[in-house]
């Protein structure tokens, strides 16, 4: 199978119960929610996407992408494979090429496609108006407030965490302070702010 990949970087894990982290980024091309073109945003099943996957670079084998980030990773082994939407790409073959190099596999997916089976952590996003395929994980992270995603909608879910993450945009403060607001009175819930965004990191 060949995979395409809009690009590899490493940086520090900026959100969830990982921030903070060293990682190398695997972020694949293209998503089931949005193709990702500002025309097409206003119909897009999820309308506040903030990721740049359109395009990329192809890869004829696992192996070959394998190489490639820990090429990129230098000494990090831990790679967050994200999107666009991972579950269109991500497979057991990739899983093994990675975990033969030494890597700990995290994924970050909106939840709407089943996973292969190896990874090491699973981090769910759901959005609004979708069903979801995957429910159970590490962590789930919710952007909030989405209308029709509300918060105990997800409660019943086997995660170990469950976090809210204040919606980007012009009313991030507003978000901020309703996210706040809901983590103090609904302590299950754990606050995740975008620490990469706020020290200008990739």
């Amino acid at each position: 199978m060949s995979y395409t990949v809009r690009e590899i970087f490493h940086s520090l894990q900026g959100e969830g119960v990982q921030a903070g982290r060293a990682a190398v980024f695997l972020r694949f091309s293209g998503c089931n929610l949005w193709s990702g073109r500002q025309e097409d945003r206003a119909k897009a099943v999820c309308r506040f996407c903030d990721t740049d996957f359109v395009g990329g670079v192809k890869y004829s084998d696992a192996q070959s992408l394998a190489e490639a980030v820990k090429a990129v990773g230098g000494s990090t082994r831990y790679v967050v494979v994200t999107g666009g939407e991972p579950g269109l790409q991500l497979d057991e073959t990739l899983i093994h090429a990675l975990h033969g190099l030494g890597f700990s596999v995290a994924v970050e997916t909106n939840g709407t496609l089943g996973l292969p089976s190896g990874l090491d952590w699973v981090c769910v996003s759901p959005k609004a108006g979708t069903e979801l395929m995957v429910t159970r994980g590490d962590e789930l992270k919710l952007v909030f407030p989405q209308d029709g995603a509300a918060p105990e909608a997800f409660e019943h879910l086997d995660f170990a965490h469950f976090l809210l993450q204040p919606m980007d945009g012009p009313d991030r403060a507003a978000n901020t302070a309703a996210a706040i607001a809901h983590c103090l009175t609904h302590p299950r819930w754990r606050l995740s702010l975008q620490t990469h965004k706020i020290v200008g990191i990739p």
